[in-house]
């Protein structure tokens, strides 16, 4: 399928994407590489689909980076993967001023170290105005981790009789989540032939189109993004309605 889509037509794209990249070791052990390698060649899928994704109009992209989970894999690993956090970080520090991507970040950043957290300040506080793409990277992201946060604001709120747990919406409890003013993603992709969520925005994807691809993340292009959206336009979304 080739990519015939522009801004001029980006109305034939859900507003908001989200990506499970899986894959990157499977991509690396094929090639008889270190895992290293496959994370550093799916940054570079990233990079290169998120200048695509901003030229053809898609108002918000968001990626799961790093999750709460990753934490068990080896020291060197998670260390490997937070040297390559640094440099996509500083990368795009670099770029701003040559691009019109606005950048977000939703996790628990304060687990990370603090020089990690002062760049993904540094980046949202110089994207923030930014009117292209809205690039969301989930760091230290976990669903649950997320709710819990949500609950625990909520509680203290209405221990300080801010709020009345009576009135407790949904509309409420979204302004605790990370996603706040983000619409909830209309296509959920997920690359390596896995299906499963994985603690992924469990709460926004409620009513979430999913799409799975066998092909590995660093092999993932706009092409394949596009083949996505053409099912997802295929798709009877009903809501729960007749």
């Amino acid at each position: 399928m080739k990519n015939n889509l522009n801004h001029n037509n980006s109305q034939n794209l859900p507003k908001h994407i989200a990506i499970i990249m899986d894959g990157n070791g499977r991509w690396a052990k094929k090639k008889f590489l270190p895992r290293t390698a496959g994370h550093k060649a799916g940054a570079n899928a990233l990079k290169n689909l998120v200048t695509e994704c901003d030229k053809i109009g898609l108002k918000h992209l968001t990626v799961y980076a790093f999750s709460t989970e990753n934490w068990k894999r080896p020291e060197e690993e998670v260390n490997d993967l937070m040297n390559l956090l640094r440099e996509y970080l500083q990368n795009f520090v670099n770029e701003a001023d040559r691009n019109n991507i606005k950048v977000n970040v939703i996790g628990d950043i304060s687990k990370l170290d603090i020089d990690l957290q002062n760049k993904i300040l540094e980046l949202t506080e110089l994207t923030k105005n930014k009117t292209g793409l809205n690039l969301i990277i989930a760091l230290n992201y976990g669903a649950r981790d997320e709710i819990i946060r949500a609950v625990k604001k909520i509680s203290n709120e209405v221990l300080e009789g801010k709020i009345k747990a009576n009135d407790i919406s949904e509309d409420t409890f979204e302004k605790f989540l990370d996603t706040y003013n983000i619409p909830d993603p209309e296509l959920l992709i997920r690359t390596s032939g896995e299906q499963r969520l994985s603690n992924f925005l469990n709460w926004q994807i409620a009513y979430t189109e999913f799409y799975f691809t066998d092909k590995l993340w660093p092999d993932f292009n706009i092409d394949d993004l596009l083949e996505a959206v053409e099912i997802f336009k295929t798709r009877n979304r009903r809501f729960g309605e007749i």
